[in-house]
Formats: structure tokens, C-alpha cells, sequence
């Protein structure tokens, strides 16, 4: 169970231990949400309150008109938990709120600042992310247009269960985006729009932990359709094709054809040698960037389907993300350039833990 966004509330005692867990829930939530009004109008930040979320959750394709807003680092990025995710705090597969409340703000921002921002939270969870070279993994998405092309870039996870949803489900798409420099076009992970087949929200499953049967409806209530006709995911932000966008697919390049055109400072060459995953490795590259290999949790990946799921979010992201699957038009190689080196590993046990939102 997740007590705080963070997931790092050390374990009550005394009354609060005694607590029921409903009474509990409600102050907690109340405390953190004003706790996150006082911190963030300490930075100087002109929104609070759910004037913002209602914003973040306007209708339309694209992106929406919000208030100014003066945060510059992804502490002040996860002091607005609450106003993005509302009283109930359930980020559970929701991030496209975090992407839209971000991208909603981007013409306010230098390029740098939204990426900043943009590494501040986990794609596949939802979950706040503190961005480091450690928790910075390097991935190959099929484009969401159909044609033979994978995108090579990186995104910020929980924990290492996202790398394996991420191959599964989440492809590149390209956006235009205007910030206080120049307009210019990025790459983003992109999924497809549960709420083409809305109904798929209420069928039930068995969520791994537990064992406990339930629905998207209840274990994700911030994956919410909008009422009309064409209905749509509420607050999403689409991409050029149509598609929700995750998050940001930093130091984005293409691969394939006539070699890279993107702008990742990584070689462009993947090795097809074969190396032993390592789960926990860090692989540098010819800049210097520290990074985790998706190629090192191919057998992790592979354990974890055949024990159905049971671990990261379970089957959460993976219900939502295959409602409306995008089709992929290229297979995906993994592997690591030739001058990319190793940097000492890690042991598996600590690799990180994500949580669910209950």
C-alpha cells in the first residue's frame, strides 16, 4: 500500500497505527495535499487547488491554456501531486497527467526546464522519480506510424518491472513543441486510447498481488473517458498520430535506414554480440551518460511474464496499455554499441521497488 506519493512513509505507531485504514487514508490525504499548497506557494508558483486539474483535464487534442506557473525543478514538479491527481492521490497508470500538466506549461519553459521536468516521473507507474543515472534506462521503440523504424532514447523509471511493460506496449511519436526557444519537434512514448473500447475499464481481473479480483475502474481511477460522443481519455495530451503521450523519450534518435537523424549523443551502431544481462549494470557511453541497457532484464523480463505479472504495477499498466494497442511496425534489436563500456553492477535485490496506488 502506498501512503504518499513518494512511497517513502515510515511505519505509523502509537493512535495512528490503531487507526482505521479509511480514517487514515483521509487524513493523510489531507495533510499531504496542504502541506503541498504551502510548499509549492513557497516557490512562488501562481496555481493551486483543482482550478489547475480542471485545466490539466480539459477536452481537446493538443495542449491546453493554463495559468503561469513558476516551477523549475521536479520538486516543485511533485509538490502539484495532488492537484494533478486530486483527493483520492491514485497515479496508478496515469501518466499522462503528469506528461499534460508539463506540456500544458511548456511554452512557459526553456527546452531544458520541460525536460527537466519530464524526468520527474515514472512512465509506466506513475510514480514520482528523483532522475539519476541510475534509475535512467535506454530503450528501442517501434515508431507509432507504422513504418520499419525504431526510436533509440531514455526515460526515468521506478523500478526495473517498467522496462519490460515499456517494450510491450509503449511506442515513439513525435510532437511539436513550443517552449521559450525555438519550436522544435521530440519524440515522446506514446500509447494507445483505452477509451476507444471504454467498457474495457469495467471487466474484471486478477490482480497478482493478493490474488484479489478487481477492475481498471477501481485499481486506476484517474484513466477516465470524457462524456460525449468520440469520447476520449480526459487531461491526455496526443501526439502527431493521435496517441497519449507517457512521457518524454529523451536524447531521442532514429535507427535504421541511413542511420541516426536524431539528436542522442550515444553511437548510433547497435553490436550484435552476444553478453550475458546483468540486471543492475551500468553501461556509460562515449559522453560520459550513465545508464541501464534494456537488454540486461531480458531474462528478468521473460521470469516475470511466466509468473504472471507479479511484480511492478502487475497487471495495471498492462490492462490499460493493451486496450487499444498500437500496431508496431518495426521489430526492435537490443544491444549495446562497441564504445559503449561497463560500469560496476549492481546486485538485483536492489534494483528498486514500484508500488501500487490502492
Amino acid at each position: 500500500m502506498s501512503l504518499h506519493p513518494s512511497s517513502d512513509f515510515s511505519s505509523p505507531s502509537g493512535e495512528i497505527a490503531r487507526m482505521p485504514k479509511s480514517k487514515l487514508m483521509a487524513k493523510l490525504h489531507m495533510r499531504w495535499a496542504l502541506l503541498g499548497v504551502l510548499l509549492v506557494a513557497g516557490t512562488g508558483a501562481e496555481e493551486t487547488g483543482t482550478d489547475v486539474g480542471l485545466a490539466s483535464a480539459a477536452a481537446g487534442r493538443g495542449l491546453r491554456e493554463a495559468k503561469p506557473w513558476r516551477g523549475t525543478t521536479v520538486e516543485h514538479l511533485h509538490r502539484e501531486y495532488y492537484t494533478i491527481f486530486g483527493a483520492h492521490g491514485n497515479r496508478n497508470a496515469a501518466s499522462h497527467l503528469w506528461s499534460s500538466f508539463v506540456l500544458d506549461r511548456a511554452r512557459t519553459m526553456s527546452l531544458a526546464t520541460f525536460e527537466r521536468m519530464m524526468a520527474g516521473f515514472c512512465a509506466v507507474s506513475g510514480s514520482i522519480v528523483r532522475p539519476n543515472g541510475y534509475n535512467r534506462y535506454r530503450l528501442n521503440l517501434p515508431t507509432a506510424d507504422g513504418q520499419p523504424t525504431t526510436v533509440r532514447g531514455y526515460m526515468h523509471y521506478c523500478c526495473w518491472p517498467c522496462v519490460c511493460d515499456t517494450q510491450d506496449f509503449i511506442k515513439a511519436d513525435t510532437l511539436t513543441l513550443n517552449t521559450t526557444d525555438e519550436p522544435r519537434q521530440l519524440w515522446f512514448a506514446v500509447l494507445g486510447d483505452p477509451c476507444k473500447n471504454e467498457a474495457q475499464l469495467d471487466v474484471p481481473f486478477v490482480q497478482p498481488f493478493g490474488h484479489r479480483m478487481t477492475t481498471l475502474k477501481r485499481e486506476a481511477p484517474a484513466v477516465v473517458c470524457e462524456e460525449g460522443q468520440g469520447r476520449r481519455l480526459q487531461g491526455a495530451t496526443y501526439s502527431d498520430h493521435g496517441h497519449i503521450i507517457v512521457s518524454l523519450l529523451f536524447d531521442a534518435e532514429t535507427m535504421g535506414g541511413e542511420g541516426s537523424t536524431g539528436t542522442g549523443s550515444g553511437a548510433s551502431a547497435l553490436v550484435g554480440e552476444a553478453h550475458t544481462p546483468t540486471p543492475g549494470r551500468l553501461t556509460q557511453d562515449a559522453s560520459g551518460k550513465t545508464f541501464q541497457d534494456e537488454s540486461e532484464f531480458l531474462t528478468m523480463c521473460a521470469t516475470r511474464a511466466a509468473q504472471g505479472y507479479n511484480s511492478g504495477m502487475g497487471e495495471i499498466f498492462r490492462k490499460v496499455a493493451a486496450i487499444t494497442p498500437i500496431a508496431a511496425g518495426a521489430a526492435v534489436a537490443h544491444g549495446r554499441a562497441a564504445d559503449e563500456t561497463n560500469v560496476s553492477p549492481k546486485a538485483a535485490a536492489d534494483l528498486g521497488v514500484c508500488d501500487v496506488d490502492q
